[in-house]
C-alpha cells in the first residue's frame, strides 16, 4: 500500500512538472523581457503552431517596399499581391510611411494587413505611427482608377490612408476613390481615411463588410450601389479631425455626403455617425434601382443641408431606428435650408423613423414630397423654426404621412404639421404635444387627427 501511494505521488509530481514546463514555455513565447522587473507582452495575429514558414503570408518589404515616405511603392505592393494570386493569402505591411503614385489591386482571396488592430485616431496632426499609405497619384482626376481595388474575397485592414498633398488650410483637391470594392465578400476593417476625397465605393460588391472606419472624407464617405445580396456597414465615424479650417471645410459642408446609397437589397447599417457635411445620409436611385435596408443607431450632427435626404426608396422601405439627428443653422444669413429630413418629389417608396430624436436649431424637422409614405413613431421633436419665420415642424406637399406616439417638445408659431395641397393621406395620433396641437390642412386627400394629448 505504501509503495502504491508513493507511486501515485511521484506520478502527480511528474505531471505537475510537465504542465508547469509547458506553461512556462508558452509564457516565454509571448513575452519579451525588458529591464529589471519589466516586460512587454507581444500579441500575434495568429498562434505559432509550427516553426515552418507559412507560404501564404508575406512581408511587403521582401518585395522591395520602403516606408520612407518618398519611394513609390506601387510596383512592390502589386508584386507581393501577384505572388499570392494563385493561392490567396496575406500581405503584411510593417510600420512606415508608404508613398504611392499608382493603384494597388488585391486579387481574389488576398488580404492587405497593416499594424492597427483598432482603428487609428489622428486628430489635427500628421500621422506618424503604424502602417500609413500615402496616396499621391490621381490628384485632380476624380474619375481615375481607384487607389486600392479589391476583387472577390479580398480584404484590407489596419491602415491610415493619408493624402499628403491635401493640406489642412486649403480647399481639398479631387482624387479617385481611396478604396473600391468590386467583388463579392470584400471587407474593410480598422481603417482611418484621414483626409480623403472619396472614401469607399461598394458597387457590385455583394455581402460587403465595412467596419470600424473613421476619418474626414471631403466629398463622399461611402457609396453603395448594385448590391443584390446583403451588405453590412458598422461603426463608421466621419468627423473633421484632420482639419476644421474654413477653406478645407467649405466643400464638404456645401456638397459633401457621408453615406450615398443607391441600389442595395437588405443593407444593414449599424452605429454610424456623420459630422459637418452637407448631407449625412442620402438615398438615391441609379439605373439599377434604389435602397431597402435596416439602419440602426445612426446619427448626424451639424450637417448643413439635411441629416437624411431621400430622393428614392424601395417600396419595401428604409427602416431607421434609434437615430439621433441634429441640424444647425450656422446663422440665418445663408442659403441653406437646414431641415432634418428631406424627402424629394422623386421618391415613391417608404421611409420609417422609429424611436429617433431630432434636436438642435433646425429650420424644420421634415419636408416631405413625392408619392411614397413617411412615418414617425415614438420620436422626439425638440425644436424647429430657428430663424422664427413661421415654419411648421413637419411639412407635407406630397405622399402619405404617419405620426404616432411622438413627442412634440415645442410650441412654434408655424405649428406642428402642415398638410399642403397635393398631400396624400395623413394619420396623426397618440402624440404628446407642448402647447395646443396645430395641424393645418390645406388640401390633403384625407387626414385623421385623434387621441393627441396637448396642453389645451
Amino acid at each position: 500500500m505504501l509503495l502504491r501511494n508513493l507511486f501515485c505521488i511521484l506520478s502527480i509530481l511528474a505531471v505537475t512538472a510537465d504542465l508547469a514546463s509547458v506553461i512556462k514555455t508558452r509564457a516565454a513565447e509571448r513575452r519579451i523581457r525588458g529591464g529589471r522587473g519589466s516586460s512587454k507582452v507581444v500579441r500575434s495575429r495568429r498562434p505559432a503552431f509550427t516553426a515552418t514558414p507559412d507560404p501564404s503570408i508575406v512581408d511587403v518589404i521582401d518585395f522591395g517596399a520602403k516606408g520612407d515616405g518618398l519611394f513609390d511603392n506601387t510596383a512592390a505592393f502589386n508584386a507581393a499581391v501577384a505572388f499570392l494570386a494563385p493561392t490567396g493569402g496575406e500581405v503584411q505591411v510593417p510600420s512606415g510611411n508608404y508613398s504611392f503614385l499608382g493603384s494597388v489591386t488585391l486579387t481574389k482571396g488576398v488580404t492587405l494587413s497593416g499594424t492597427f488592430d483598432a482603428v487609428a485616431s489622428t486628430s489635427h496632426e500628421l500621422p506618424t505611427r503604424g502602417s500609413i499609405l500615402m496616396v499621391r497619384g490621381g490628384r485632380g482626376n476624380e474619375s481615375g482608377p481607384s487607389f486600392l481595388i479589391l476583387h472577390e474575397d479580398s480584404a484590407v485592414r489596419g491602415f491610415i490612408f493619408y493624402y499628403p498633398d491635401n493640406v489642412i488650410n486649403a480647399v481639398p483637391a479631387p482624387y479617385p476613390w481611396s478604396i473600391e470594392l468590386n467583388g463579392n465578400n470584400n471587407a474593410v476593417e480598422d481603417v482611418e481615411l484621414l483626409n480623403v476625397w472619396n472614401g469607399i465605393s461598394a458597387v457590385g460588391a455583394a455581402r460587403h463588410y465595412i467596419a470600424r472606419v473613421q476619418g474626414q472624407p471631403a466629398n463622399i464617405g461611402i457609396k453603395v450601389d448594385q448590391t443584390y445580396d446583403i451588405g453590412r456597414i458598422e461603426d463608421v465615424h466621419w468627423n473633421p479631425w484632420w482639419s476644421d479650417d474654413e477653406n478645407y471645410l467649405s466643400w464638404q459642408i456645401t456638397r459633401g455626403v457621408g453615406f450615398l446609397i443607391a441600389r442595395t437589397d437588405w443593407e444593414y447599417v449599424l452605429n454610424t455617425f456623420v459630422f459637418g457635411m452637407s448631407n449625412g445620409y442620402q438615398f438615391v436611385s441609379s439605373p439599377d434601382g434604389s435602397c431597402n435596408g435596416n439602419f440602426l443607431g445612426i446619427g448626424a450632427d451639424c450637417c448643413t443641408n439635411s441629416s437624411v435626404t431621400v430622393d428614392s426608396s424601395d417600396p419595401y422601405g428604409i427602416l431607421i431606428t434609434n437615430g439621433e439627428f441634429t441640424s444647425f443653422t450656422f446663422g440665418t444669413d445663408n442659403n441653406f435650408d437646414h431641415t432634418q429630413v428631406v424627402v424629394s418629389s422623386t421618391n415613391a417608396g417608404a421611409i420609417r423613423f422609429v424611436n429617433s430624436a431630432f434636436w438642435g436649431p433646425s429650420h424644420q424637422i421634415a419636408k416631405i414630397a413625392g408619392s411614397g409614405s413617411v412615418g414617425f413613431e415614438s420620436c422626439m421633436f425638440n425644436t424647429w423654426d430657428a430663424a422664427k419665420t413661421g415654419e411648421s415642424a413637419i411639412q407635407v406637399s406630397g405622399g402619405d404621412l404617419l405620426v404616432r406616439g411622438c413627442d412634440f417638445q415645442a410650441d412654434k408659431i408655424g405649428g406642428h404639421v402642415l398638410l399642403k395641397s397635393g398631400a396624400g393621406k395623413a394619420i396623426i395620433t397618440d402624440n404628446l404635444v407642448v402647447g395646443k396641437l396645430n395641424v393645418t390642412n390645406l388640401g390633403a386627400k384625407k387626414a385623421i387627427v385623434v387621441n393627441n394629448a396637448d396642453d389645451s
